[in-house]
């Protein structure tokens, strides 16, 4: 009985050790494809959320730009005056006082402007 269960418990121990790619014929971990598959998982954990707003203030230095928006129920805020990071081709589209719509990606206290158009 013994020797059974001894023999039991080493199989059990040798099929639960982790199996590496680099033991794995074939595979080679540099050729895994790693920081695609981090900003895969990434892009999936944070939402694109759209709002519509009021621009407030445009700093093409800081590359920001102060938006006064609406709700976003994408992410459950209030509306609310905040600056985003965006691109100089984005800021270089729209002026002070100009009413929009965008879409943005916010990480933490960070949120960047993905798209913004002018609203006629």
């Amino acid at each position: 009985m013994k020797k059974t269960l001894i023999a039991v418990a080493s199989s059990i121990a040798v099929l639960s050790l982790p199996v590496v790619a680099e033991d794995m014929p074939g595979m080679k971990m540099d050729d895994m494809p790693m920081e695609g598959m981090q900003m895969e998982q990434e892009a999936q954990q944070t939402p694109t959320a759209k709002a519509s707003g009021t621009i407030k203030a445009i700093n093409m230095q800081k590359g920001t730009i102060t938006i006064a928006h609406g709700a976003v129920p994408t992410l459950k805020w209030p509306p609310m005056v905040m600056g985003f990071k965006a691109t100089s081709e984005q800021l270089g589209q729209v002026k002070a006082g100009d009413r929009v719509e965008f879409e943005f990606k916010a990480e933490g206290m960070v949120a960047t402007i993905i798209s913004i158009k002018v609203m006629k």
